[in-house]
């Protein structure tokens, strides 16, 4: 008998589905059959991978709907949201439809003869994504891998599978070659660890906690395997006093407690010039009551529940013994609600250092712009960030000194599938999505023809 895994309608509280859990033995059969087809599909002139992945563009967009309602369902994102998630991943899928014929080499002057340079892919990669962002996380794996001739194996998160395993099926309706783009669900300590451990598995890409991801970058450096990895976050939106204070409080919000704040690059430190301190949390009160907390299914919520019951738990623990300045609303009843909080908090707080991937936000005053840089920076992680101010000077130099892969000046913007996306420190290894995402899977051959 198959094992399985019961999902959880994060809405409601109510079970709705079972999934099947891989074996070891399965996941070998899965690589084994993206082994043999990936040799085909890396063979074939670059044109035709681009036809292939533009035809796969096409086919999400016109189930778009479809996996929206599914993400509504499994992960509680509100509609509006998962209907952008779906019609992102189709963007993805196009934008690098245009890499297999643009994956160029180099010539390279030298004495005696020609040396020209290759970029070929891996094989097959292995891409393990969190449960936050089901979709476009997964497209910013195996968009830019299947462009540059790769097969992969996608393991989604257990708890949101179901919008992974209906972009295989599509794959495969768009006219793919069945196993080359194959998703397999299961527990991260038997699919994800083989994808880790199988020596044909070439590279692995990984989203996910800090903790974990130590533990994935240790076990393929035990086989010489690349990883990318996309880990946690502490992000800073620092307003300073000469800033929009205005746009900057309404905006806010939307930074920190979108999809529930489970997101690795909210804004969960606001920093606050101390001149502007008390003048800010007035203009954000009013923007944090007017959230919409509420029905994932209704067109007019902002943001829907938490993933589960046992991570409701860890968010309010972060609530224990807080200074709670306010708080929004959320329904009371079935499902795992929790109204958003803004939270009074010192520099050496729990709630000020530790990722809560929750909507609760830690407001604290700086004194000066050096004294915001050293807030800043003042966590392990350096995934995003936010900088609010009308002097572009400051801007420049404040930009340079945070110690974060991704920034935006008056504006909360953190992910472009045509820029590059990643972390500094512990918030991770490599650069996803951007013009050369494709090239980061391939490795390059130098080759040299003596005349």
């Amino acid at each position: 008998m198959t094992a399985t895994f019961t999902l959880i309608d994060p809405s409601t509280g109510q079970a709705f589905q079972e999934v099947p859990r891989a074996s070891v033995e399965e996941v070998d059969e899965v690589i084994a059959r993206a082994v043999a087809v990936q040799r085909t599909w890396a063979d074939l002139a670059p044109l035709a991978r681009a036809d292939a992945l533009r035809r796969f563009a096409r086919v999400v967009e016109e189930h778009v709907e479809e996996l929206a309602r599914l993400e509504v369902r499994n992960s509680g994102h509100p509609i509006e949201s998962a209907r952008w998630e779906a019609s992102h991943v189709a963007q993805v899928l196009n934008f690098y439809a245009g890499a297999p014929e643009r994956l160029s080499g180099q010539q390279i002057p030298v004495s005696g003869g020609l040396d020209v340079t290759f970029h070929e892919p891996y094989g097959v990669v292995g891409i393990i994504v969190p449960w936050n962002f089901p979709m476009t996380i997964a497209s910013w794996g195996f968009a830019p891998a299947l462009a540059a001739g790769n097969a992969v194996v996608l393991k989604p998160a257990e708890l949101t599978s179901l919008t992974a395993v209906r972009l295989g099926e599509l794959a495969v309706e768009a006219g793919l070659p069945e196993g080359l783009f194959a998703v397999v669900t299961g527990a991260g300590s038997v699919v994800g660890e083989r994808f880790v451990t199988h020596p044909d598995v070439r590279k692995v890409v990984f989203t996910g906690s800090t903790e974990v991801g130590v533990s994935v970058a240790a076990g393929c450096a035990q086989g010489l395997k690349p990883v990318t990895l996309e880990l946690g976050g502490k992000s800073a939106n620092i307003v300073f006093d000469d800033a929009d204070l205005e746009l900057a409080a309404q905006s806010a919000p939307a930074s920190v407690f979108d999809n529930a704040g489970q997101d690795c690059c909210a804004r969960s430190r606001i920093l606050v010039q101390r001149s502007v301190y008390d003048r800010f949390l007035e203009l954000l009160e009013p923007a944090v009551a007017a959230w919409q907390v509420g029905d994932p299914r209704l067109e007019s919520t902002q943001m829907g529940p938490l993933i589960s019951a046992s991570h409701r738990d860890s968010v309010a623990s972060f609530l224990d013994g807080a200074d709670v300045a306010f708080r929004g609303s959320a329904p009371e009843g079935d499902g795992f609600w929790f109204a958003p909080a803004v939270v009074l908090a010192d520099r050496r707080d729990r709630i000020a250092q530790e990722e809560i991937f929750g909507p609760v936000v830690a407001v604290m005053p700086f004194d000066d712009e050096a004294d915001g840089i050293r807030l800043a920076n003042d966590t392990v992680y350096g995934l995003a960030g936010s900088i609010w101010t009308e002097n572009l000077g400051r801007a420049m130099r404040v930009s340079r000194a945070v110690k974060s892969g991704v920034l935006s000046v008056n504006s909360h913007a953190s992910v472009r599938y045509w820029t590059p996306f990643g972390g500094m420190k512990a918030s991770g290894l490599g650069r996803e999505l951007g013009p050369d995402a494709a090239e980061h899977f391939t490795e390059t051959k130098n080759v040299f023809f003596a005349t």
